[in-house]
């Protein structure tokens, strides 16, 4: 188990450069990494090979067939999983009453060009087939349930008539109980099962829910969705209880004219394919970012492909992956019950415990003051959460509906997923316009570069920008993002009067002889 999670977190690896040292000599460039700088870090790769057997395999030949980033099919398959898995189940990592459910909202941003739909399509093929197969087996079915429905509906128009006419209270008492007996026979509305939409309004959203067996899903290579949800057209303001709710597995309660819903565990899952230019834009969406709405996504930021493809190149997923994959979407949406029933708990073992705390320990001090997730952490509060979810559906894919605990395997690749993610993560933001840190770094960079500096004191720093660092804990924070970046290493010299370490930043040569302030 541990071995090849230790082999791939080690082929993955980054150098480790010591954070409070400076080489032994600071004025060589080739002692120092090649910094990077902002809008150029790269975010690390996704490789199917963290899916196991059938899932893993779609997404490498996706992936291949459409000269696309692994990520991306990987995170859409994780979505698809999730689409035909829940409401079905929900893992308990302490198997006590802390429940996850499998609901899970993945986003992937890719620039025009990157083939995206190829991606959904690929993915969601047998999905749309099945509804389709459904839709056709009901047919006659849905036709006689709306003709009976019709026609108890005019029958009982007819006794409320009758009634109103009815010359004795008997006549009228007898009129009024075959009402309510023909309004208890109607029988329920018959409707052909959906899985997912592309775009969707709260209020049908929440009609669906109510006829879908309380799961939806919206899978899309467009952005009109967050349209939808900056209120677009309901005047800038549109309820997004629905959407958080359905993410968390919250009973919702609508009792409005018109419109009621009554829900006790809401599924929804989110697969979104957009340009990074509308994840920058909904940024600017403040609602998004109070509600909690843009920390329940799993973002991925891949490098595009585009210009690098080679156009001669057909490679077609082969028959017997498509297959796989098809055969095992189809168990799980066979299997679905139909109103739901209560889903089925499946606990962690001992030793899947362990690696989970393990990394929910290595996260949880990160989002303190100060720390590298600070600025981020109502997402990545929810991070081990979402791994949970993750190691969930793997277990699943790796042992089938008759699974009975989350084991091993499965969390240590969810949890390499999740430390891949929050990379991502802090890119998406970055993008989105949240991450203060890397503004006050970046004007701290061309600070230094302005004015040519090899090496400077945290003192200094602060009083020449002092608009802007009123407090040293904030410049802090630059000067370790910068760190980060490999524009400058912090270390402690003592000065000559009262040997009182002074802290002071040693500045990366290839910064001042490249010129390479991309900002």
């Amino acid at each position: 188990m541990d071995e090849p999670r230790i082999k791939l977190a080690v082929d993955n690896a980054k150098p480790v450069v010591p954070p409070h040292s400076a080489p032994s000599n600071p004025a060589a460039a080739d002692a120092w990494p090649e910094p990077i700088l902002p809008g150029t870090a790269k975010t690390p790769d996704i490789p199917a090979s963290l899916l196991p057997g059938w899932v893993g395999a779609m997404a490498g030949a996706v992936a291949a067939s459409t000269q696309t980033p692994e990520a991306a099919s990987v995170m859409l398959c994780l979505s698809a999983l999730a689409t035909v898995l829940q409401r079905q189940f929900e893992v308990a990592p302490w198997n006590d009453d802390y429940r996850e459910p499998l609901s899970l909202w993945s986003l992937i941003a890719l620039p025009s060009g990157s083939r995206k739909s190829a991606i959904l399509t690929a993915l969601t093929e047998p999905m749309v087939r099945w509804e389709r197969r459904e839709r056709d087996r009901l047919r006659a079915e849905i036709a006689r349930n709306f003709a009976q429905r019709e026609v108890a509906a005019k029958r009982v128009e007819k006794l409320k008539a009758d009634a109103g006419k009815a010359k004795t209270a008997e006549d009228r008492e007898r009129l009024e109980i075959e009402i309510q007996q023909e309004r208890e026979a109607i029988p329920a509305e018959l409707i052909a099962p959906r899985i997912f939409s592309g775009d969707v309004t709260p209020e049908r959203l929440q009609a669906l829910l109510v006829e879908q067996s309380e799961r939806m899903s919206v899978l899309s290579d467009e952005a009109g969705i967050f349209q939808v949800m900056s209120g677009t057209y309901s005047g800038g303001i549109a309820n997004l209880d629905v959407f958080l709710q359905g993410h968390a597995g919250s009973p919702i309660r609508v009792d409005r004219a018109g419109r009621v819903a009554h829900l006790d565990r809401p599924a929804l899952s989110f697969g979104l394919m957009i340009q990074p230019g509308i994840l920058a834009d909904s940024g600017n969406q403040k609602r998004f970012r109070d509600s909690g709405l843009l920390a329940r996504f799993l973002y991925a930021l891949p490098e595009s492909n585009v210009g690098t493809r080679d156009v001669r190149e057909r490679r077609p997923v082969p028959d017997s992956v498509k297959t796989a994959w098809e055969a095992n979407l189809l168990d799980f949406l066979n299997s679905q019950e139909r109103p739901a029933g209560v889903p089925r708990v499946i606990p962690f073992t001992e030793d899947a415990r362990e690696i989970w705390l393990e990394f929910a320990e290595q996260v949880e001090p990160e989002q303190r003051p100060g720390g590298r997730l600070e600025h981020i952490a109502d997402w990545s509060s929810k991070l081990p959460g979402a791994v949970a979810r993750i190691a969930g559906l793997l277990e699943i894919a790796l042992n089938g509906l008759t699974a009975d605990a989350v084991g091993t395997d499965a969390v240590a690749r969810a949890v390499l997923l999740g430390e891949a993610l929050i990379e991502h993560a802090l890119a998406a933001f970055a993008l989105m316009g949240a991450v203060q840190a890397e503004e006050d770094a970046a004007c701290v960079l061309r600070w230094i570069q302005a004015r040519g500096l090899s090496e400077f004191t945290r003192r200094e720093a602060q009083k020449a920008m002092e608009s802007r660092f009123k407090s040293v804990d904030r410049l802090k924070i630059a000067l370790r993002q910068l760190q980060d970046w490999h524009v400058l290493r912090q270390v402690e010299r003592r000065t000559e009067t009262r040997g009182r370490p002074s802290p002071c930043c040693v500045v990366n040569p290839r910064i001042l002889s490249t010129g390479l302030d991309r900002h």
